[in-house]
């Protein structure tokens, strides 16, 4: 299921791939703005390598003709696998932008890992599920095909979704101004969850019904934090047999029954700010 174990712009209207407000700069030397955080670009790791990158194509685009970054501004770009390196914009224009590396740093893997079971929601819902939750900084997003998902993944369109989730990840970690990108696994069996429980250091099938709250159960400090999210039908008395029976916890999230593509997002706020990771 795994290979290893979110700052808007404040303007409204504007978005950080689209559209930006004229005049808006975000990150400058010494600024303290709602936006002050550099912006953050993606390239391959060699490109990090040397004193001076070149973003071109889609990224230099964006930083050049959308963001309008100038000589003196700053930027980070990453690999998108924790490696950052921190940089001032020297050239831009032509939707390419050069940039003099000031200094590297690496973010390691995060330990505990939270990591979202999420079974695949209606339409746009599944995306924003995705968006919410590499905002809020999930490790890990399984797209779970579960027994009563109206939404099934077969075949060229099961593709073209996966590949949608993913470059929304992408472009929410950049957003979020994230050095290590979330993975968005390939689409998970029942089977495959059950594994992924009978692995984790914490499991919690997150129910409604519940008598414990998330809240309340005792949070590990190392390992992975799966929290699984079921469909809007809620699971089948077969899938929550063989969850449990595989070591998950049910919890609720308060007295409020949520949408699958907001549930995600409270359970890993819950589990992030528990194991200290907030």
């Amino acid at each position: 299921m795994r290979s290893t174990a979110a700052d808007r712009a404040a303007t409204p209207g504007c978005e950080e791939a689209g559209q930006e407000a004229p005049g808006q700069k975000a990150g400058g030397p010494g600024e303290q703005g709602p936006d002050a955080r550099p912006p953050v670009f993606l390239a391959p790791a060699g490109d990090l390598a040397g004193d001076v990158i070149v973003l071109s194509g889609p990224e230099g685009r964006h930083g050049a003709t959308v963001r309008r970054l100038a000589p003196g501004e700053r930027a980070d770009v990453t690999d998108g696998a924790g490696n950052l390196a921190e940089c001032v914009v020297t050239q831009a224009g032509d939707g390419v932008l050069h940039l003099a590396v000031r200094s590297r740093r690496v973010q390691p893997p995060a330990d505990p890992a939270v990591v979202v079971v999420q079974a695949l929601p209606k339409g746009d819902r599944g995306p924003l599920a995705v968006e919410l939750m590499t905002e809020a900084g999930v490790d890990v997003i399984v797209p779970w095909a579960a027994q009563r998902c109206v939404t099934q993944w077969h075949g060229e369109r099961g593709e073209r979704a996966l590949a949608r989730w993913r470059a929304t990840a992408r472009e929410a970690a950049k957003q979020a101004r994230r050095a290590r990108f979330p993975e968005v696994a390939g689409l998970a069996s029942t089977q495959d969850v059950i594994r992924a429980v009978g692995s984790a250091a914490l499991a919690v099938l997150l129910d409604p019904g519940a008598p414990s709250a998330l809240s309340a159960l005792p949070m590990p400090s190392s390992g992975d934090l799966v929290a699984i999210v079921g469909p809007e039908g809620g699971l089948s008395p077969a899938e929550t047999a063989a969850l449990t029976g595989a070591g998950a916890v049910a919890a609720h999230l308060g007295p409020t029954v949520l949408r699958t593509s907001t549930a995600g997002l409270v359970a890993a706020t819950v589990m992030l700010s528990r194991a200290d990771r907030w």
